[in-house]
């Protein structure tokens, strides 16, 4: 059998507009899909369903597991969303809750990106600050914030930790978020800070969950070791 046929299926999760009249658009940057497909994965774009019993089948046969970028978590929060940040539809959370218990009852690797990281953290008992800039006195963290310039700083990373070893020696990231990690979740230990202290990087020991603040999908090859290690868990 070839290798193209031995690629291990990654589901994606998507974002959710809401729009005038009652309808619903999924929407996915390709960035993500052609990180997974450069990491040796086969990108599996994951719909949203009014029940979990419609999307089981296909949770059954996922290999591994992208939460992507998002609105605001409403779990386990500190303090109150600003206004620029809207809550997670419900139509998105219970699709990205079903997402994360299939591959997770069995024992699936998952990588978490920025949204998708503070989505692990909650689920683990861990709380996220709704407003990080507000509640912490940190420097901007999203172009939002930066009246609307990139953002980009380095990060410093845990000697030792997975992370570590995906990184290649590279330390500098992107930034688009709002909120931020505050007590970190059961197993999850801390595998990068930014300069002013804001949570970069979360995996477990046995680094089957990996999340980050950051978007590696925009960086190119830069980072693309967190998805080779995506791909290489799930083929295992």
């Amino acid at each position: 059998m070839s290798a193209e046929v031995d690629r291990p299926l990654i589901g994606i999760t998507t974002s959710l507009r809401e729009e005038d009249g009652g309808g619903r658009r999924q929407n996915l940057e390709t960035s993500y899909v052609d990180a997974v497909e450069a990491a040796g994965g086969c990108p599996v774009v994951l719909p949203m369903t009014a029940s979990r019993h419609a999307l089981q089948p296909l949770l059954d046969r996922l290999d591994g597991l992208v939460i992507t970028g998002g609105p605001g978590i409403g779990e386990r929060l500190i303090g109150t969303l600003p206004e620029e940040l809207p809550p997670t539809p419900r139509y998105r959370a219970n699709a990205d809750l079903w997402a994360w218990e299939g591959v997770r009852q069995r024992q699936r690797p998952v990588l978490g990106i920025c949204y998708g990281m503070q989505f692990i953290n909650a689920r683990l008992g861990g709380s996220i600050y709704a407003d990080a800039q507000q509640q912490l006195g940190c420097s901007p963290h999203s172009p939002s914030r930066n009246s609307g310039a990139a953002v980009f700083h380095e990060i410093e990373v845990t000697g030792g930790s997975l992370l570590e070893g995906l990184a290649a020696g590279q330390r500098r990231v992107n930034s688009y978020h709002l909120q931020a990690l505050g007590d970190i979740g059961e197993d999850l230990i801390v595998s990068a800070r930014s300069p002013d202290g804001l949570i970069e990087g979360i995996e477990t020991e046995d680094g089957q969950l990996v999340g980050v603040q950051f978007h590696p999908e925009r960086m190119g090859s830069s980072w693309a070791g967190l998805f080779a290690n995506l791909t290489d868990r799930a083929g295992q």
